[in-house]
């Protein structure tokens, strides 16, 4: 009788603190649908208590207040500029030793043929991925750049924005790893936007056996400290996470608020990329479980109401394959880059869905489709953002509205 009293009574406080977390849910969800943005603890509490299909109602509310029913990409074409890094991340299979099977630094010749495949394909966007830093311990690195005029990749990487941009009118987004104060001027000068993603936030990482532990690059505090520099420039910026590395729920939440507070204080986040990491067979980290889909979803809402209505909040539609439209149920504004030309060098194993099924599966679920630059449209007009040179090619690509032509 006794062992039933206290089972009973075990029960009955359960069920009481059940019914306390429903109603701290609710309110909080009521309290997010404002598109204001949430708080630490708050964000904590709904990424792990509310209900899927109620978190994503919330953010799909925040997303409309701000970006009504539209949706937008970039048409690009990727250029892998140098697949030499000095950083060795456990789940990256783009980076190469210059004795592997792919290491390559492109020729000017080079960029500027595949940049010029671009054009002639609708693109308008050039971006530029590449290794980081790799000159600091590759002698051949060091040689190529020797060669061309250069002692430093981000000198290097300069230039070629600036010749594709002269010579085709496509704008350049430059994606480099850290970038310095001098590197971040020369930059502007030629691209209509930067990113670096950020990861995550947690020095955690680094330790050994972890993600981080042999990438020096991947210091949150420097990742941090470039992404001040670009906004102290007014440089239009794109960062990120990517979940499902070895992260805790704390240290994803953290890391979209570290991005909200460099934002709060110079404005220059353009839009901030929620990316999946996907288990390649050729990576240390070839046995690490990847994030499931729910988790990816959940993500995304509790961004989305971390980060507020106006912020753009993207997701990659090629590496959630065939459930890349669900992505639209969880708050995201925006595919990303998308290239008829090239494919995904960074997850070359993850195909980008053809333009013409991206238009379809999103009109399908009420949204409009339209093509953007690579610098989103209300940053366009903004005083300071843009060099005169890449302010006279956006006047030529870009509509009245901010969108693509």
């Amino acid at each position: 009788m006794l062992a039933r009293l206290s089972t009973q009574k075990q029960e009955g406080e359960s069920s009481v603190d059940r019914r306390i977390t429903i109603g701290l849910v609710d309110e909080l969800l009521d309290g997010a649908r404002s598109g204001c943005g949430v708080r630490r603890d708050e964000a904590l509490t709904l990424f792990q208590e509310a209900p899927l299909s109620a978190l994503q109602e919330a953010a799909g509310a925040v997303r409309e207040k701000g970006k009504g029913k539209t949706i937008s990409f970039s048409k690009k074409v990727f250029i892998p500029l140098t697949t030499l890094c000095r950083d060795y991340c456990g789940y990256c299979t783009f980076r190469k030793d210059p004795e592997q099977p792919g290491a390559h630094f492109m020729t000017p010749d080079e960029v500027l043929a595949l940049a010029e495949q671009g054009r002639r394909a609708g693109c308008k966007e050039a971006l530029f991925s590449l290794g980081d830093q790799p000159e600091r311990i590759f002698p051949e690195a060091k040689e190529f750049l020797r060669q061309q005029g250069y002692s430093r990749t981000l000198d290097y990487l300069a230039a070629m924005c600036e010749l594709v941009l002269e010579k085709t009118g496509l704008l350049p987004h430059a994606n480099p790893g850290l970038m310095d104060g001098a590197a971040l001027e020369r930059l502007k000068d030629s691209n209509a936007s930067v990113g670096l993603m950020l990861e995550n936030v947690s020095p955690r990482l680094m330790r050994e056996g972890l993600p981080h532990a042999k990438a020096p690059d991947k210091v949150p505090s420097l990742r941090l400290r470039a992404m001040e520099e670009a906004g102290k420039r007014s440089i239009a910026f794109t960062t990120g996470i990517l979940i499902g590395i070895g992260e805790t729920a704390e240290e994803r939440i953290d890391s979209l608020l570290a991005i909200r507070d460099l934002h709060e204080k110079y404005g220059h986040i353009q839009e901030v990329i929620v990316q999946n990491f996907r288990v390649k067979s050729d990576i240390p980290m070839a046995g690490h479980p990847e994030p499931t889909l729910e988790d990816m979803l959940r993500t995304i809402a509790v961004a989305r109401l971390i980060l507020g209505r106006n912020m753009n909040v993207q997701a990659p539609p090629n590496l959630s394959y065939g459930d890349f439209p669900r992505l639209l149920e969880a708050g995201i504004n925006d595919w990303g880059g998308i290239s008829p030309v090239t494919k995904d060098f960074i997850n070359p194993e993850a195909a980008w869905p053809q333009i013409a099924l991206l238009q379809s599966e999103t009109e399908a679920r009420g949204f409009s489709l339209r093509e953007r630059l690579a610098l989103y449209p209300e940053f366009i007009s903004r005083q300071g953002f843009l060099s005169a040179r890449v302010s006279e090619k956006v006047s030529k690509l870009a509509a009245a509205s901010g969108f693509a032509r």
